[in-house]
């Protein structure tokens, strides 16, 4: 049995503005888990992510465990009305899963049901809302370790224009200009958590952007990426240098783990440079980097030149992204 994407644009109307974007998370955006219910398809799973997309639009993606691997694009409309939606629509699955069928999704934050209306279409499915725990959330620091943000205070960390703040839950939220640590670093292993605001109306570098420069000069994207193709540019890219093997994006709102090995690049006496650095990094337990090689800086750090040590600098990209429980264990 292949992977069949079947991807499903909703439209629909949303409940409120978000004048706290950071805390509060829209009802039915996220990751859903389910079963088909009908006798052909019954008990075979689906996997869907529903993206609050803005302007009365949700993206919806359903990835089905299918019989030809060919992938099927499905647009329909719908409504929601406070926390429950209704959608009933004719939609196109293609040749492959029956043609033009009716489709119909009701549901609420907790539970979706639905069914694909058609002779040869895969039929009914339940789907539950889930919340994914990253398995190295909450990780405790080894003793060796240099505690960067504990959620007690900033004193670790120098700012480039205003001071970045501790919110609510001991978490650090972006304010204007960048922040880097006090101290330099050689080769290590970084554990970092964070957490992008749901903007739904934004679109692309605006939605939830931040960074993280390693060494000040190698950034790793932070951005609201859940649902979309991996890519440099998005969460988990090497900006410019290299893309995700997978997109390992959790929904806006929710805590995300990066944990990273960083090897700085060597110079030999003269100070030229005879080996590159090379990264390893962990996006909410998901290798998405396995050693890659880094054959220079990355744009809009604190130098184009590399160096044997450098900072850890956190982007300002002009949205309220948070940070909490980072910490460096040194390797050399």
């Amino acid at each position: 049995m292949k992977h069949m994407v079947i991807v499903l644009a909703l439209a629909m109307v949303l409940a409120a503005g978000f004048a706290t974007a950071q805390q509060v998370a829209d009802p039915v955006q996220g990751n859903w888990k389910g079963l088909f219910t009908d006798k052909a398809w019954k008990d075979t799973p689906l996997d869907v992510k529903v993206v609050a997309d803005g302007k009365n639009l949700y993206r919806v993606f359903f990835e089905i465990t299918g019989k030809d691997g060919k992938p099927v694009s499905i647009r329909t409309m719908g409504t929601l009305d406070g926390k429950k939606f209704s959608v009933e629509s004719d939609v196109d699955l293609g040749a492959s899963l029956g043609g033009t069928c009716k489709l119909t999704l009701k549901g609420d934050g907790a539970k979706i049901a639905g069914k694909f209306k058609g002779k040869e279409t895969p039929g009914a499915f339940k789907l539950d809302h889930i919340f994914n725990q990253p398995p190295s959330m909450g990780a405790k620091p080894p003793a060796n370790a240099i505690v960067l943000l504990d959620g007690k205070n900033l004193d670790a960390w120098k700012s480039t224009e205003m001071p970045w703040v501790i919110v609510e839950g001991g978490a650090m939220e972006v304010r204007k200009g960048n922040i880097m640590t006090k101290q330099e670093f050689g080769d290590h292993k970084l554990h970092l958590e964070f957490r992008t605001p749901l903007l739904a109306d934004k679109r692309g570098q605006a939605r939830g952007n931040s960074g993280v420069y390693i060494f000040g000069r190698y950034e790793v994207q932070v951005l609201d990426s859940f649902g979309l193709p991996a890519a440099d540019n998005e969460c988990g890219g090497i900006y410019k240098k290299a893309v995700p093997k997978t997109n390992a994006c959790l929904p806006p709102t929710e805590w995300q783990t990066y944990d990273m090995t960083f090897h700085a690049p060597k110079f030999d006496a003269a100070g030229k440079k005879v080996k590159n650095a090379i990264i390893k990094i962990e996006h909410n337990g998901i290798v998405i980097h396995d050693n890659a090689e880094l054959d220079g800086a990355t744009p809009g750090g604190v130098s184009g030149d590399e160096a044997p040590k450098g900072v850890l600098l956190l982007q300002d990209h002009h949205a309220p992204v948070q940070y909490r429980n980072i910490w460096v264990e040194p390797l050399d």
